[in-house]
């Protein structure tokens, strides 16, 4: 094997191309020593890990042995630590899916279609912490993958994507089924290269899990062309690959350390702003020793439910378009807002110049590229959330011994007072159809916070997050920056694959079940027994609830007739039953109860059930879009008075 920086030299002469990586790892190089880790123990890795030198450690040296491109890549992709792959097979991929068949080591998951291959090792990802594993044909099967990787991108969600490409030699003379990757997913993936050389194909695996799995966790995408899967040549594994200008920080300066700590000790005000960094890292540990050291109010996003508790005294729910009152108050209330693993996007923010106009920012992230990036921070702090908290917590502590714990009293009592004004609750409904609330609810409520779930996008993703109970991390997947419809089913699958000892519940939309439902069928022939529920209110909800709210109730064309009349088209009872699954019908709140019980009593296979409920009901509270987080409305026409409330 030739040495590393050889290899990366014949790569760039062997055609390999590459995207630089988003993670701001150009800028934290400057600042930063070097960073490594094992790619085999990678998989089991939540978030970076320290080491003295660039040099990515492996757990052994594969001496060289000859064997095919195609044999080389399953060979990496096992010694990278994989155990799962979620594919479709095709053309240009297809000499590598023959050493698979020999695999005693991968299980190949044979997915109906490639988005859906992506989803799944989103899913699977989120819940084990391990990169998910994505393999695909060229062409339209690489151009279908790329709706997962910018989900998987925005997320922060540990990816890697291996897709075929066409003979070397036909690579841009529009051969059949050629797609230029690279340059496709280039701004929608941390990395990305393309393989012509056999010999390149270990490295590029190798760096591939290594990238993914560190720093800012993100997709990695490997495009080989099938004229290398076909040549022979001598594979190794490599005892250390040289990453040069990838080194994320990890560390965080102490000074920074120092200067939040004393401004969190200090504050009257205080609130930690909890981001899906938290779950990136898997850093929750440390985030509950802060939380209960500091006293102050914590507000999770949509990507960081579950990383505390709901039933933590100081937790106030998830703050944003969506969130609780409590939540969207306590921010634009705050003195000092501490955000943790957080990007302060719009959803959260509103109109972001009267975003919490009066706080003082501490920002914590190990991608230095999102500090500063949409609001002016006073204390940025660049590492790894897992530093973060080791480092704060004692350095809290020392500064309570210096002034004091501060008096947060009048602080909680104007949280609980908006707490006890505006719980989160509904109305219910007065159509006959059932309310969409009580139904995600009481899911919840029976299953338990010990399950999975994982919700599509829309208005049942929002009344998932403020009703079902989120008790521990890694138990709600959702699409969260891409707001990607058809990502419940195929998560779930995935999540289902990496946790198949816990219950997944995927709540849907009869919107974004039509989208992806056929990966029901890859779940009943590969024994993933998911479930899934479908919140049918007919219509595409939240498209129409701006209708109702915005555009005088003109609902052009969000109308789905699934539901609300006597045609069901489609019938999801017997499109379920047709897929190898059990299908379920419930229209009736009496039944409700007794027809979850049934579902979860079922676990030789998925199980659909059709849940109708009202198309009039709305999610609440509601931040419209573009306008401050003060004018937050609890219910339509329900707004808190902030200066009687203050």
């Amino acid at each position: 094997m030739a040495k590393a920086t050889e290899a990366s030299a014949a790569a760039a002469t062997s055609g390999a191309a590459t995207s630089a990586a988003t993670s701001g790892a150009a800028t934290s190089a400057a600042t930063s020593g070097a960073v490594a880790s094992s790619v085999a123990a990678a998989p089991a890795m939540s978030g970076a890990a320290k080491a003295p030198s660039a040099k990515v450690s492996q757990p052994s040296v594969v001496p060289p042995t000859e064997m095919t491109g195609a044999q080389a890549l399953i060979r990496s992709l096992e010694l990278a630590g994989a155990t799962d792959i979620f594919g479709l097979p095709g053309g240009a991929i297809l000499p590598a899916y023959d050493p698979l068949f020999d695999s005693t080591i991968l299980r190949h998951i044979l997915v109906r279609h490639e988005q859906g291959a992506g989803h799944a090792a989103s899913g699977y990802a989120h819940v084990t912490g391990r990169a998910g594993v994505a393999l695909v044909t060229s062409g339209p099967g690489a151009t279908n993958l790329v709706t997962a990787i910018a989900d998987a991108n925005m997320d922060s969600i540990p990816m890697v994507c291996v897709t075929g490409q066409v003979a070397a030699v036909h690579i841009g003379t529009d051969a059949f089924q050629e797609a230029d990757m690279v340059g496709i997913t280039q701004p929608i993936t941390k990395h990305n290269e393309l393989v012509t050389d056999p010999s390149q194909i270990a490295r590029a695996i190798g760096e591939a899990f290594h990238i993914a799995t560190t720093g800012r966790p993100g997709p990695v995408l490997v495009d080989i062309a099938k004229s290398a899967l076909a040549a022979r040549t001598m594979f190794s594994w490599p005892a250390a690959f040289d990453l040069r200008g990838y080194h994320p920080v990890v560390s965080p300066h102490a000074k920074s350390i120092q200067e939040a700590a004393r401004l969190l000790a200090t504050a009257k005000r205080p609130v930690l702003y909890v981001g899906g960094g938290v779950i990136r890292s898997g850093a929750w540990a440390g985030l509950r020793k802060l939380v209960d050291a500091s006293g102050a109010a914590v507000v999770t996003t949509l990507m960081a439910r579950g990383a505390l508790p709901d039933s933590h005294p100081q937790h106030l729910g998830m703050p944003g378009m969506h969130g609780t009152v409590p939540a969207v108050a306590a921010l634009q209330k705050a003195d000092l807002i501490l955000a943790l693993g957080a990007r302060f996007d719009d959803r959260v923010t509103g109109k972001l110049e009267s975003f919490a106009p009066n706080a003082t920012i501490v920002h914590a992230d190990i991608d230095p590229a999102e500090i500063g990036k949409n609001r002016i921070v006073d204390v940025p702090i660049v590492g790894d959330l897992k530093d973060v908290f080791a480092e704060f917590v004692p350095a809290l502590a020392e500064e309570h011994r210096k002034h004091g714990k501060p008096d947060l009293e009048a602080w909680w009592r104007q949280l609980d007072k908006w707490r006890e004004t505006f719980p989160l609750g509904y109305t219910r409904t007065e159509d006959g159809h059932l309310s969409p609330q009580h139904v995600i609810q009481r899911i919840g409520q029976i299953t338990g916070p010990e399950a999975v779930y994982a919700a599509g996008v829309g208005q049942h993703q929002m009344w998932a997050s403020q009703f079902l109970p989120l008790e521990r991390p890694r138990s709600f997947l959702t699409s969260g920056g891409l707001g990607t419809m058809g990502y419940g089913v195929p998560a779930g699958m995935g999540a289902k694959v990496g946790a198949p000892d816990r219950t997944v519940w995927v709540i849907d939309g009869d919107g974004c079940f039509q989208m992806t439902n056929q990966e029901l069928t890859t779940c009943a022939l590969n024994d993933i027994p998911i479930k899934v529920a479908v919140i049918n209110n007919s219509s595409l909800g939240m498209v129409r609830q701006w209708q109702t709210l915005f555009y005088n109730s003109r609902y052009s064309n969000t109308d789905l007739h699934t539901g609300h009349d006597t045609r069901r088209i489609p019938d999801f009872a017997k499109l379920a039953e047709a897929m190898g699954c059990v299908g379920l019908r419930c229209d009736k709140e009496a039944d409700v109860d007794a027809t979850i019980k049934k579902a979860n009593e079922i676990n030789d296979q998925p199980v659909v059930v059709d849940f109708t409920v009202s198309r009039d009901a709305m999610v609440w509270p509601m931040v419209a879009a573009g306008v401050s987080n003060d004018e937050v409305q609890y219910a339509r026409g329900v707004a808190p008075s902030w200066d009687r409330e203050d």
